[in-house]
């Protein structure tokens, strides 16, 4: 199992299958984007589905997310899906995408095993949206979300990030949205991964803020069906359910405590944290001829060095080198 000093068991894989990404939104990266990684430095996909393998079969783990960049960018998904449902035992495997491409790719990925996707939708202004991921592909969003619902990847789940002054306006009219089209919306406070190093406490929408707005027009009730356990959001029931949103509160109602994730970046590095300063690199192993324990054994390390927290409210925090977009959700 992956365990770290703090009693906690990373269950939940987030594979990053590359850094690249067709948007280039404001709180990820500048206008021009980023030095993409060189495809020679970027896992294969026969190196991805060992590692996945050994995670599963060696390591315990449960459910597999699929990030980016933008994940859909990556040739052979299809078949790096349907590699990972095929093992035994079965992980829950999910997507996390901006959508665009995915009402053409949804039905080969529900063929392929995909449970399920998370798409990002921040705005329904076309405007709003052009200026704050800097292209004009809002319809190109909907339609990925349309087309994943008809392919079955349900629920669809919404992940939106609010910032003051620019869309914060919007967020009763997207949880609006979502509620009409069958969608299950996450509010997620904007984190410190952004390229440029711009990110501003004064400038973030904080978790008590969404849920006083979304109160104005829609009553709220805590979710008490279930247990929180690991899961980031804070999941309410609206107007008396059965639909429901959740707020993800990273910075200023932390969950680290109760966190099972590890990320697996696309050229090969272990990061047992978000905002880890710190990674253990896989690559090397695998192109150097070391077996699966050896591999194992290496990403057991990594996870066993995970610290308490992720530290952004401390006055020493330092943000991650790696963008969000290097990095994986």
């Amino acid at each position: 199992m992956l365990a770290d000093s703090y009693g906690r068991t990373a269950t939940d894989l987030r594979v990053s299958l590359t850094d690249r990404c067709n948007l280039r939104c404001s709180y990820c990266m500048p206008p021009e984007g980023l030095d993409w990684l060189p495809k020679p430095e970027l896992l294969t996909d026969d190196e991805l589905n060992r590692l996945i393998r050994i995670g599963v079969t060696m390591l315990g783990i449960e459910e597999v997310r699929f990030t980016g960049g933008e994940p859909l960018l990556r040739r052979g998904l299809p078949g790096i899906v349907a590699a990972t449902t095929a093992l035994e035992p079965r992980p829950s495997t999910a997507l996390t995408t901006n959508g665009i491409g995915l009402a053409r790719l949804a039905p080969a990925l529900a063929e392929a095993g995909l449970r399920r996707v998370n798409v990002s939708l921040d705005t329904l202004d076309p405007d709003v949206f052009e200026r704050l991921a800097r292209r004009r592909r809002l319809d190109d969003v909907l339609e990925g979300m349309a087309g994943a619902a008809a392919a079955g990847l349900v629920p669809v789940k919404v992940n939106a990030v609010l910032m003051r002054g620019v869309n914060d306006h919007e967020a009763t009219r997207l949880l609006r949205y979502c509620l009409d089209h069958g969608y299950e919306l996450r509010f997620i406070e904007q984190m410190p991964l952004d390229a440029q190093h711009g990110w501003r406490r004064d400038n973030m929408i904080t978790a008590e803020e969404i849920l006083d707005r979304l109160s104005a027009e829609f009553h709220l009730e805590p979710a008490g069906d279930a247990e929180r356990g690991s899961a980031p959001a804070e999941v309410f029931w609206v107007d008396g359910g059965p639909q429901r949103v959740g707020v993800i509160g990273s910075v200023t109602r932390p969950f680290c405590g109760a966190c099972d994730r590890v990320r697996l970046t696309a050229d090969g590095q272990i990061r047992n944290c978000l905002f880890a300063r710190e990674e253990s690199d896989l690559r090397a192993l695998l192109r150097g001829g070391a077996d699966d324990e050896e591999i194992a054994q290496r990403w057991r390390a990594a996870v066993a060095g995970k610290l308490p927290g992720h530290g952004i409210n401390d006055p020493s925090f330092l943000q991650p080198s790696r963008p969000m977009s290097a990095i994986g959700g």
